[in-house]
Order: C-alpha cells, then structure tokens, then sequence
C-alpha cells in the first residue's frame, strides 16, 4: 500500500516531486533513468492532481521532469509482469489522461526525449513548451499495443490527419520545431529556458479570473469530447471495445517481453 500523497507536504513523493511556485503546482517527474511511470508513480499522481483541482491555493500546474528524459511511457517490466493488466488509477495514465473533471489548465513542460505514455500525458495537457531537443513519438504500434483511444482522437485533432496516422503506424520521430509548425506544440524555448518559459504562461493564466478560467476549461473539454467517435448513430463503445482488446492481446505481451529482452518481437496476431 502507497502512502497518499497531499499537498500539504510539498516534496519527493514515488517517482517524482512537487514544488510550489506562487499559484503554480510543479510535478517533476523523478524516476531514472528515463521517467517511465508505473501503477504506483501513476495512482500517487492521481491523488496529487485531484488535491490540485480542489485546492485554492493552486491556479495552474505544470508537469515536467528532471534528466535527458521527459517521460518514456509506461514500465514495460511492469506491464510484462501484469500481463498488461496495469491499474493506473481511475483518472488513467500519469493521473491525466482520463482526468474529466479537471477544472484548473495544466501545462506540460517537455525536455528531452517524450515517447509512448509520456506522449500521451503531453497531448492531455492544455498547453506545451518544449526544449529545442525535446523529441516526440508514439511507440505502442510497435510493441504490438495502442495508445489510449482518448490519445488518439486528441493527436488526430492536433495535427494534420496524415501526420498523426503516421506517428501512430510507424512511431515517427518528430522534434518540437516539427510538433510547433503542426500547432500542437506552443513555443520552443532553449533547454535552460524551458522551465522559467512555462512558469511565464502559468503566471499569465492566473492573471486571468478563476471563474472564467474554469469555465474556459470545461467548454474545451467538452469540445474535445464532440468526436465523430461519440456521435448517436453508434458512440464509441465497439471502438473502446477493440482498443481493449489489443492492449489484452497475447501479441501485447510478446511486445512488452520483447522489448524487455532486447529482441525483436514475434507477433501471432491474436
């Protein structure tokens, strides 16, 4: 069992750290050597964002991360373990990615390398400033997984149709500059900049009136939500259905191991 963490004790908690800077939340990812997050890194984090929301000390936060690494997804030595049947917490991976209720703008401050999950968590953030270096790639394709359906209906809203198909078919590699162009990266700042750059936009946010930020955020998660996927004649629950099966699949745990094991996977296709 993890012990809760609050904010009320700002400091190191299970694989990252949070600081506070005036009204801004900073959660500082901190598990070498590449930040990935397991079940218990991601539930600690649930906790922490939902005192986040609730709590008036706080207007905006930021998520970042120490090292070469932002974050490289989810702990594939865990997911093989599991068998992929990963508890991640009931506001998804990272804490974020199914966070429906958030009511306060996150933004995501990326260095380095962001691969899979940690992807994921960038794309379910309100804004992103990234270092020159940052890089970007959605690799669950490739170890016989997928991203979150939420994912990837947000990345196929944020840049262009083909683009986004083509990071997810063949986990292209793209760079901030690229991700900027395609209007899904805010500003690129040097690598010693990143950090000062995204506290600057926090503090123009909370120089805007709460009320009106909250309710900015809810009418944009609700847009978010007005998906072609979500529609009457259907919804998304055959959709959500398949996504699920192949997260559970055989061929995703041959992935996990796979990748574990430094070898090249053997799929079955089931």
């Amino acid at each position: 069992m993890i012990e809760t963490p609050t904010l009320g004790s700002v400091g190191t908690m299970t694989g990252f750290k949070i600081e506070k800077h005036g009204e801004v939340l900073e959660i500082v990812l901190d598990r070498p050597k590449a930040n990935a997050i397991d079940s218990t890194t991601s539930r600690a984090l649930t906790h922490v964002l939902a005192d986040f929301n609730v709590d008036p000390r706080y207007r905006a936060a930021i998520f970042t991360a120490e090292g070469r690494f932002f974050c490289t997804g989810a702990d594939l030595k865990e997911m093989d373990a599991e068998q992929n049947e990963v508890d991640y917490g009931p506001n998804g991976f990272a804490g974020l990615t199914h966070f429906k209720d958030l009511s306060k703008p996150v933004i995501a401050s990326v260095n380095g390398l962001c691969v899979g999950g940690g992807f994921e968590l960038v794309l379910a953030c309100d804004l992103v400033v990234a270092s020159e270096n940052a890089r970007f790639m959605l690799t669950e394709a490739k170890i016989g997984n997928v991203p979150y359906l939420a994912s990837v209906e947000r990345l196929l809203k944020k840049v262009p149709f083909n683009v986004g198909l083509e990071m997810l078919y063949t986990a292209r590699e793209m760079s901030a500059a690229e991700l900027q162009a395609y209007g899904l990266v805010n500003t690129v700042v040097a690598g010693d900049c990143l950090r000062s750059a995204a506290r600057q936009i926090a503090e123009r946010i909370i120089a805007s009136g709460p009320l009106s930020i909250a309710a900015l955020k809810r009418a944009a998660a609700t847009v978010e939500e007005l998906t072609e996927f979500a529609r009457p004649h259907g919804g998304d629950r055959p959709l959500a259905d398949v996504f699920s099966s192949v997260m559970m699949s055989q061929d995703a745990r041959e992935g996990a191991r796979a990748f574990v094991e430094k070898r090249t996977p053997q799929w079955q296709g089931r």
